[in-house]
């Protein structure tokens, strides 16, 4: 009974992909860089509500992703678990479909960002690379299509 307990609690706190959408909280960024351990992933922040220019940097990873260019990309949407169907849709539309997927889930977000990085003032797109030793590089704005195959190209050395 403990055992089946146990790995139910496990399936429940596993990240999503094919854009089921995990709940994101204060422990969730401990969780993805687990998941990566050893590996390179690309940690991108963004929203489906009133972002613009995070659809733009969605558009320009779905694109890459599509066309077979291995990314190792970790979706968080800064809006809530009821614009699930929001997000799923456009993630799909995008060719995000099958990416890993979390939503913020706190009523507090400003604790969910300050968990991700306390000098975040909620600014987005916001991106974090992370190479293999999970040193991070933040970009805030849009990724630049050949910065990001650039760095891309460096990770698969």
């Amino acid at each position: 009974m403990l055992v089946r307990a146990l790995l139910l609690a496990c399936l429940l706190a596993s990240p999503a992909s094919g854009a089921e959408l995990a709940r994101f909280d204060v422990g969730s960024l401990a969780k993805i860089a687990a998941r990566h351990a050893g590996k390179p992933f690309i940690l991108s922040l963004w929203s489906v509500n009133w972002c613009g220019h995070c659809i733009e940097e969605l558009t320009l990873l779905g694109k890459l992703a599509q066309a077979g260019t291995r990314l190792p990309l970790v979706l968080v949407s800064v809006d809530i678990p009821e614009d699930g169907a929001a997000i799923q849709a456009t993630l799909h539309k995008l060719g995000l479909g099958e990416a890993e997927v979390w939503v913020f889930d706190d009523p507090i977000p400003e604790r969910l960002r300050a968990s991700v990085d306390p000098s975040w003032q909620g600014d987005l797109p916001r991106t974090y690379l992370y190479d293999r030793t999970h040193h991070r590089q933040a970009v805030v704005g849009v990724l630049d299509e050949a910065k990001l195959r650039d760095w891309l190209k460096r990770q698969s050395r």
